[in-house]
């Protein structure tokens, strides 16, 4: 038995040398063109066909150590006893653009020599500066990322220094970056640089730019989307201008402010020890201001205003300001001189942005102390306007509408900003009335209300600002049937894609009468698309007019959210497009008293 075991031992151990030599047979037919060694060598020249000596070359290949070289003055090099397989061969110098190619197995000739020469381009220009830390009392900040993208970055030194080298002179966005500080971004162009080299010293952190905000506040500057805001409590040219329209006290405010009949009021502070406050005409006592997004179509900022507490000897010194985020050294900028107004007349100023196209930076309008003491001014604004041209009066802003009749325009909707949020509410945290209603208008801030966070436009009928079942839009009751011209509507701006391409909104209305109503966006060329619904929870609608729907629905309330109705709509014919969104309600019944529209929310998901 022995004997037997051992011969089928040694048979077994003799096919299993067979199969292992069969194999390796095998990796060796598969690998034959890695098989021996062999040259890679060439020439580096530059773009005039000139030899570049001292360039290092670095070869390396799948698990194989690096091997270096150096061109020698004629520009060549040379690798021996280099595996017949792919090699990737990198060519850098200080002042060159780095350079990388890749020789396969398939380009050794018979006598095995790859051959691979290369054009280097020069690159000696460099950004270079300094960052200091406005937090630390201009201190140099170490730490913060310098990228002008695939084209170099680094990091800032001890010393707060920085330099990207081996450039080419071209366009670059520079970008500063680092935990706890705001993003700063700078245009680079190639005529900016001198000599091949372009300096650039910031400054991050927390130095005041206006009166009690730094950089990284402004960061956090509420967005003016929109190209219209109103203040006041008056009924001018109604209900364009009328309390219930009117929302300019949802912005942000620093310093004095209040909100008056003749309209939002920007003051000297001079409470107290206020009184002491220094005369200052370049930094405001007290302002509004946002982020917005300039535009050809809104390069223009209108401002409609009277002053209370001033005359033409002793008139309010007001201005508007400018902050670029992104600039190298972010200032406030004046825009224009210094304006005087001492009149109880209104009348409307224009400031020119236009130095600012194509940028979001940072907008403010307001007061100057032009004298310490006892000075007590008031810059009354009721309208802040944005357009291509100076808007006056009471008119709606300039430019070719929509839809005949909305008093939308194309330029308007082109340069309304996209909305960063996308679930609105109708309910509002506190009521109010026309003679109290500040503090409501401000809990909006707090809950994305839709009246602060969308564009109200008053054509013929003002809203139901208050009631606890939403924000009312309604018609007039009056034998003029209109389905292509709404009483009213809101809109705002959306980026659609995937993920915020549906549009949930959640409504009822009141009593037996249908309420007209249209969803319509708006593309920024102009087109518009009146939608229909892909579903709907209504307990009564259908398809009416010109793209209007109709329904009954008389459930939901502020303690009953799941009993609205609810209309869904389909967005993603707009894929990739900004396109603004309008609600609209619609007289499409005569004489059929107030047919309300309820907004109580609206989802984009």
């Amino acid at each position: 038995m022995k004997l037997i075991k051992i011969s089928r031992t040694l048979v077994f151990a003799v096919l299993l040398g067979t199969a292992l030599a069969f194999l390796s047979s095998c990796e060796k037919d598969d690998e034959s063109v890695d098989i021996g060694l062999g040259t890679v060598s060439g020439t580096v020249t530059d773009g005039d066909g000139l030899p570049v000596s001292d360039v290092l070359v670095t070869l390396s290949g799948v698990n194989e150590e690096e091997a270096t070289a150096t061109s020698d003055a004629e520009g060549k090099y040379s690798f021996e006893n280099v595996s017949v397989k792919t090699h990737a061969v990198k060519f850098s110098k200080d002042g060159w653009l780095t350079v990388s190619v890749t020789v396969t197995a398939e380009k050794f000739d018979e006598a095995n020599v790859a051959t691979a020469n290369v054009t280097m381009v020069n690159a000696s220009a460099k950004i270079m500066g300094t960052i200091s830390d406005a937090k630390n009392g201009g201190a140099p900040l170490a730490g913060v990322t310098v990228s002008v993208g695939p084209a170099g970055t680094v990091t800032s030194d001890a010393d707060g220094m920085y330099v990207i080298g081996n450039l080419v002179a071209d366009d670059y966005t520079l970008v500063f970056s680092k935990t706890d500080y705001a993003t700063i971004t700078k245009e680079i162009g190639k005529d900016d640089f001198a000599d091949g080299v372009v300096t650039i010293d910031i400054q991050m952190g927390s130095q005041e730019l206006l009166r009690g905000l730094t950089a990284d506040d402004l960061a956090e500057a509420d967005k003016w989307y929109f190209n219209e805001y109103r203040g006041g409590r008056n009924a001018d040219a109604y209900p364009h201008w009328d309390w219930a329209c009117n929302y300019m006290c949802t912005l942000d405010f620093q310093g004095a402010w209040q909100e008056q009949n003749e309209g939002t009021t920007i003051q000297i502070r001079n409470n107290g020890d206020e009184q002491n406050n220094p005369a200052d005409l370049d930094v405001f006592d007290s302002f509004v201001y946002g982020s917005k997004l300039i535009t050809e179509d809104n390069k223009i900022l209108s401002l409609r205003l009277r002053t209370h507490n001033a005359d033409e000897a002793a008139p309010a010194y007001f201005g508007v300001q400018v902050v670029d985020l992104s600039a190298a050294q972010p200032a406030a900028v004046k825009i224009g001189e210094t304006k005087t107004y001492g009149s109880g007349n209104y009348t409307d100023f224009e400031f020119d942005l236009s130095d600012y196209v194509g940028k979001e930076v940072i907008v403010a309008v307001g007061i100057y102390r032009q004298q310490t003491g006892d000075y007590w001014k008031q810059l009354v604004l009721r309208a802040i306007r944005f357009a291509d041209r100076k808007v006056e009066n009471w008119d709606w802003l300039p430019g070719t509408e929509v839809v005949e009749g909305w008093k939308l325009t194309v330029e308007t909707a082109r340069s309304t900003m996209a909305h960063t949020k996308s679930s609105f509410t109708g309910i509002s945290p506190i009521s109010g009335n026309r003679d109290n209603y500040v503090d409501a208008y401000r809990a909006w801030r707090d809950v994305a209300h839709i009246a602060a966070e969308w564009s109200f436009v008053p054509l013929r009928k003002d809203p139901e600002v208050f009631p606890s079942e939403g924000y009312i839009i309604k018609t007039r009751n009056t034998p003029d049937v209109d389905t292509k011209v709404p009483e009213s509507y809101l809109y705002a701006k959306f980026d659609i894609a995937p993920g915020s391409n549906q549009l949930n909104f959640s409504t009822r209305n009141f009593g037996d009468n249908y309420t007209y109503f249209k969803v319509t966006a708006i593309q920024d060329d102009g087109t518009v698309t009146h939608l229909s619904p892909q579903s709907n929870t209504a307990q009564e609608a259908s398809a009416a007019e010109d793209g209007c729907w109709k329904f009954k629905h008389g459930e939901g309330g502020a303690d009953n959210p799941e009993a609205y109705a609810s209309f869904v709509y389909d967005l993603t014919q707009f894929n990739g497009q900004g396109v603004t969104i309008a609600i609209g309600v619609y007289n499409g019944a005569a004489n059929t008293g107030e047919n309300k529209l309820v907004l109580h929310s609206v989802n984009m998901n």
